[in-house]
């Protein structure tokens, strides 16, 4: 701790070597803007544990689950934005999930699997990424995206 006089006593933000972010397409509704960002973070926090942290616990000892280490951001893009990060994901490799339009339409895990699976990779009419990776990675798989108001 900096005994310093007048030294900021609050400990330096942490900087992460990586991001984890959700590009979503900017015409969606906000209950759209919701329902996917939770359905893809949900994608990166089953296959990637090293950006989950330790369990919480408050202080009467209740337990309570993970969650993310790291903030996520969010983004909004035109569709070509978005499919151009899809792009650029895949061509680095990094972890990422991805929502489709045809997923509003479905009910349940099995058709929202199929209703992707039906459709070639350049095809995909996408409303949402998640992605996650090195920082300066992510920021080029982003690149044209801006933050979401």
């Amino acid at each position: 701790m900096n005994t310093e006089p007048n030294a900021d006593p609050r400990p330096a933000p942490v900087r992460f070597d990586t991001k984890i972010a959700v590009l979503l397409r900017d015409d969606l509704e906000t209950w759209q803007r919701l329902n996917v960002t939770a359905f893809l973070v949900s994608g990166l926090g089953s296959a990637v544990p090293e950006a989950i942290g330790a369990p919480y616990e408050d202080a009467d000892g209740v337990p309570y689950l993970p969650m993310f280490r790291q903030p996520v951001l969010v983004f909004e893009g035109t569709k070509e934005t978005l499919k151009a990060a899809h792009g650029r994901a895949l061509g680095r490799a990094l972890p990422c999930a991805v929502f489709t339009a045809d997923l509003f339409a479905t009910g349940h895990d099995r058709d929202n699997r199929a209703a992707v699976r039906a459709v070639p990779t350049a095809d995909l009419d996408l409303v949402g990424l998640a992605v996650y990776g090195p920082r300066n990675g992510v920021d080029k798989v982003l690149k044209g995206a801006r933050m979401h108001p």
